[in-house]
């Protein structure tokens, strides 16, 4: 069999896909950050943040866009939001836009899937006029710091992110000039 023929595609998100993703984005957040918090302030994030309702409003939004990465037998494995900036920027550009979540299991890491997702979604937001973008990402996600970093990201400021009672601290990545 061709090695391409069970290759995840990658498509863009419908309304149908709100239960899936509000499943995926549990999964994937508490694969990667759940140790941090307690119990507690997991769960009631989990159950706003990725909700099938927060994620049928998230897609129902036309200033953003949603990605996600699938096998062939229809699992989700990975997604990546985009659109306008929410992030709380001072003086923020009324075009600006955000990646806003990029997220694929562990279990599928090194399969440039996360290449692939954030170079749609920028593209995307390019095609929609939004700049300059920004990114959200915790101060200690050293990784998705590089990751970033090498779509020519850097840091323009700090916030809290509320999981729960918990605060994050987080930083505002800021893409100056599109490569």
């Amino acid at each position: 069999m061709n090695a391409n023929a069970t290759a995840p595609t990658i498509r863009r998100a419908t309304p149908e896909d709100a239960s899936g993703l509000a499943a995926l984005g549990a999964a994937t957040f508490t694969e990667t950050f759940g140790h941090l918090y307690p119990p507690e302030d997991l769960q009631a994030f989990l159950a706003t943040s990725h909700s099938p309702e927060h994620w049928a409003e998230t897609l129902a939004d036309s200033r953003g866009a949603v990605w996600v990465a699938e096998l062939a037998d229809g699992s989700l494995i990975g997604f990546i939001a985009a659109g306008t900036c929410k992030l709380p920027v001072e003086n923020c550009e009324p075009t600006a836009g955000e990646i806003r979540q990029l997220y694929v299991l562990a279990s599928h890491h090194n399969l440039r899937l996360g290449t692939r997702l954030m170079d749609v979604a920028l593209e995307w937001l390019e095609a929609q006029g939004r700049k300059p973008l920004y990114i959200g990402v915790w101060s200690e996600n050293y990784g998705a710091q590089r990751f970033y970093a090498r779509y020519g990201f850097s840091k323009v400021g700090d916030y809290g992110f509320p999981v729960g009672s918990t605060v994050d601290h987080e930083f505002i990545l800021k893409r100056f000039d599109p490569r």
